[in-house]
């Protein structure tokens, strides 16, 4: 079997700069790390490929410097990595992202299932995965907190609820964005650190995917960014002097008022 994880490098920080000029995250000078949900993304393909048997091919879309997160994927179980690089990718938006990953694994060739974590901790907008499945027209579940059982024609899982879950069963190739609860991802081995030096990174660039930079990064994205800000938070103190009763009152009329703005 052939099982594809798409993970992402984010920022390793809370203090996210945004460019005023693209309103997009400014990434240099940042440390950088795999994005937590896709660590379990990754976990999952592991150990799907230590049940089944055949191969985990990781994919990520940024700038060069991704690289060290892709060997990070190898040094956890990953068998191959794939880098998709080209400055026409810059600025890309959830739709053109997974337009650029959806081609990618096109050109991989067959394969029995994708995974990908919930979302990214730098955008948390859950919509990459998806949008890869719509641009392969192929099924999806989100939020699966468990695999129950897969074959070579259908896949069993568990999807997360706010009050329990679903059991859905879905034929592959299909697609499913995993939650936190699936596993516990595994650290590093000694033999995964020295395999994630050894392996061969292959990089794309919209040329070898065949696609047109029209479709791609800033000037593919249907998203447009009109402003982002920091919500502002205002503290207010007010002291009051007297018994218990008054004091009670009190607090309950600022109550009452606040809850009518």
């Amino acid at each position: 079997m052939r099982f594809i994880v798409c993970i992402k490098q984010v920022p390793n920080t809370t203090e996210i700069k945004i460019d005023p000029l693209t309103n997009t995250l400014v990434r240099e000078g940042v440390e950088s790390i795999l994005n937590p949900f896709d660590q379990y993304a990754v976990e999952e393909a592991v150990r799907l490929k230590e049940a089944h048997g055949g191969s985990v091919v990781a994919i990520s879309m940024g700038p060069p410097q991704v690289e060290s997160t892709l060997r990070e994927a190898v040094s956890l179980g990953v068998d191959e990595i794939i880098l998709l690089s080209d400055r026409k990718f810059a600025g890309a938006d959830t739709w053109a992202t997974s337009y650029t990953l959806a081609a990618a694994i096109k050109r991989l060739g067959e394969y029995n299932l994708i995974l990908t974590g919930q979302q990214a901790i730098d955008g948390d907008t859950a919509q990459v995965g998806p949008g890869i499945a719509a641009h392969l027209d192929i099924p999806q579940t989100c939020f699966v907190r468990k695999i129950e059982s897969l074959d070579g024609h259908k896949v069993r899982v568990q999807r997360l609820m706010e009050d329990g879950f679903d059991t859905m069963e879905t034929c592959t190739p299909a697609l499913i964005s995993v939650v936190k609860e699936i596993n516990t991802p595994r650290l590093p081995s000694l033999r995964g650190k020295r395999n994630a030096k050894n392996v061969a990174l292959t990089v794309w660039n919209a040329e070898d995917l065949g696609l047109d930079e029209c479709n791609t990064g800033l000037n593919g994205s249907p998203t447009q960014v009109l402003n982002i800000f920091s919500p502002k938070h205002e503290k207010k103190v007010e002291k009051f002097d007297g018994d218990s009763d008054a004091a009670v009152d009190l607090i309950i009329r600022r109550l009452d008022e606040f809850t009518k703005r």
